[in-house]
């Protein structure tokens, strides 16, 4: 006795949107031409695609022959294309709107390219929650994948891995065809045809198991063999288990399905198997990043308070329209999942999402219209409100931890100066602007870099006091006149916590202007180095993209070779790709250190700014100090 296997075998493939053309090309050269190309020569074996709307709008300019390619296995019924999200967003994170939106506008890509309008989809991370289902089946989705993984976790079990199953949420259904990770692992170690003939021969009777396998990659990637032959030969033996296997695409298996048990599955990212057939994952939920990472965080933010502003448009169909397509470049998943894994490292990633929220910003202000501003908002969606000045050009965005700017943009070229990525062990901790920090007094700009790389470090902790965890409170908000004051008081324990800090802020035009009054509230006299540390992200690093000058009074400004700065009144860098000109100056000669922020595979990710001043204070003494921020284009 012995199980029919029914093989949906797919290839599901995505580049981010803002990689570079390097990578999409990359993997239509390792994937995508390989397996498509390999398929055709075997009319007999039918399979699914999914591509990112992405990737396909990119193969449609540069590789023209393959969109014919898939057309014609399309037309002769070979391959099923799959829908889903355009920009492969992370689908349970988007407003409702844009779900049903994202899957249309791929849905229509597809129809009008290829003559066939999808009735399954694919999830980006396999990302799940339960009320997924009503978006999905309102855009005309009768199925979707999910991995065992998720399967177990609702429940099923044993034979119940081999069949798709139905999930309902208020009264809409979908059903789920089960993505066998386990296969899929057995490929990368067993020929074909060993793995399918000993799951027709799985114990428990005869039947018929549904063996959906649909990776990135088949299997193991063999240096010596180029991917035509590995595809090759795995369809060679795929033809040898045709006794027992049969390649169905799956709409053809989802209208022949009845009798299918009913399953909800809980909030979930597609989970892998570690190390060995049987080894399983700690399931993520796809929350979880916004809270483990403050960048994820911020896009997230940004993309929420956009949608708000792009549904308030009223009147302008086509504009409202033309934003929100920008709005949805920014929701891909790959800035919304573990960062080792994805695109929330990759700067590249990042700022395209920013670009795109900021043009879709651009496209909701009323030309001729726009007043500047300064409200309280809970822009962030922690119960508590931040300062978000918006002028014509900049937008300067202020939280109450460290008083400190957590986005700043320059809307002539959608950019935002502070798309950073934090270091620090405590990965809550953002890398922000005005950071204000109290170093030893011997500190100098060369030895200043040591704190700059990680200020939550517990290493560090001790060693300096970093106001920028410490939470400031607001004692004064001018809307009339566009400022803003913060307060930091004393705090026992710490060093330098005698200090007691008053922070002004106020925004004029392309000029950022930070006005500061340290007071010694303790018995004793106080000398130290004052820095409110400053993160800009610009696109790189090095003369191609920034240049670094130290401005004196009456002397030509001096270029920059190793980033330290003595006696300066301002420092002025030329961020040579976006054309603009950023000048950090200040009303008393400051020193500083100025050196970039890379990740630990060397990624660029920032540049770090510390203007040093010393400060020496006896008991009840102030001291005043002001810095500015002119950003130009």
């Amino acid at each position: 006795m012995s199980y029919k296997i029914n093989l949906i075998l797919g290839s599901h493939n995505h580049v981010p949107y803002g990689a570079g053309d390097d990578e999409f090309e990359t993997t239509y050269e390792t994937k995508l031409k390989p397996f498509v190309s390999t398929l055709y020569k075997y009319p007999g074996i039918q399979a699914a695609l999914h591509y990112s709307g992405v990737l396909l709008h990119w193969i449609e300019r540069t590789h023209p022959e393959f969109i014919m390619l898939i057309g014609d296995l399309v037309s002769r019924k070979q391959v099923e294309l799959l829908g889903g999200g355009f920009y492969e967003p992370m689908m349970p994170l988007i407003p409702l709107q844009d779900k049903i939106g994202q899957i249309e506008f791929l849905t229509t890509y597809l129809r009008r390219q290829f003559g066939k309008r999808p009735q399954g989809c694919w999830l980006p991370a396999l990302a799940w929650e339960q009320n997924m289902v009503s978006p999905l089946s309102a855009s005309g989705m009768g199925y979707t994948f999910l991995a065992e993984e998720q399967f177990i976790q609702a429940g099923l079990e044993g034979m119940d891995l081999f069949s798709p199953c139905v999930t309902e949420d208020q009264g809409k259904i979908i059903t789920v065809f089960p993505l066998l990770n386990s296969v899929r692992y057995e490929l990368t170690r067993k020929k074909a045809s060993d793995v399918f003939k000993a799951l027709s021969e799985k114990k428990g009777g005869d039947g018929e198991l549904t063996v959906s396998v649909f990776p990135e990659t088949l299997f193991s990637e063999d240096a010596a063999r180029s991917p035509e032959y590995v595809f090759h030969q795995f369809f060679e033996e795929l033809s040898l288990c045709a006794p027992f296997v049969e390649c169905t695409g799956p709409l053809k298996f989802y209208k022949g399905l009845e009798g299918l048990k009913k399953a909800y599955f809980p909030d979930s990212l597609g989970c892998r198997p570690l190390t060995g057939k049987n080894a399983r994952e700690i399931p993520l939920r796809p929350r979880q990043c916004l809270i483990s990472r403050p960048e994820a965080n911020g896009i997230y933010s940004k993309m929420i308070f956009t949608h708000t502003l792009i549904n308030q448009l009223r009147g302008d169909k086509s504009r409202k329209r033309t934003a929100r397509e920008e709005l949805w470049k920014a929701q891909g998943a790959d800035v919304f999942y573990p960062p080792e894994e994805r695109g929330l490292r990759r700067p590249l990633i990042r700022s395209a999402a920013y670009r795109a929220l900021l043009e879709a910003e651009r496209m909701t202000r009323e030309k001729g219209n726009f007043i500047p501003s300064l409200m309280n908002f809970d822009f962030d969606m922690d119960g508590e409100g931040e300062f978000l000045f918006q002028d014509t050009k900049i937008n300067c965005y202020i939280q109450n931890l460290g008083a400190s700017v957590f986005e700043l943009d320059f809307l002539p070229k959608t950019w935002n100066y502070l798309d950073t990525y934090s270091l620090s062990q405590d990965c809550t901790a953002r890398r922000t602007a005005f950071t204000d920090c109290l170093f030893p007094e011997d500190v100098t700009p060369e030895s200043a870099g040591k704190y700059l790389t990680d200020f939550s470090a517990d290493s560090r902790r001790g060693e300096y006091r970093n106001c920028g965890v410490e939470r400031y409170k607001q004692t004064e908000l001018d809307r009339a006149h566009g400022k803003l004051h913060f307060r930091l008081g004393v705090k026992s324990g710490v060093f330098l916590g005698n200090i007691a800090i008053e922070k002004r802020y106020s925004l004029r035009k392309d000029t950022l202007t930070v006005s500061y009054t340290l007071a010694n509230m303790g018995p004793e006299t106080e000398r130290f180095q004052f820095a409110p540390v400053i993160d800009l992200s610009f696109p790189g690093d090095g003369d191609v993209f920034l240049r670094l000058f130290k401005c004196k009074a009456g002397v030509r400004d001096t270029v920059l070779a190793d980033g330290i700065v003595y006696d300066a009144d301002a420092v002025k860098l030329q961020d040579l790709k976006n054309e603009v000109q950023i000048v950090l100056a200040s009303k008393k000669p400051f020193n500083a250190s100025v050196v970039p922020v890379r990740s630990p595979d060397s990624q660029y990710q920032s540049t770090c700014i510390a203007p040093l001043q010393s400060v020496s204070l006896n008991p009840d003494e102030k001291w005043d100090t002001e810095f500015s921020l002119k950003i130009a284009h």
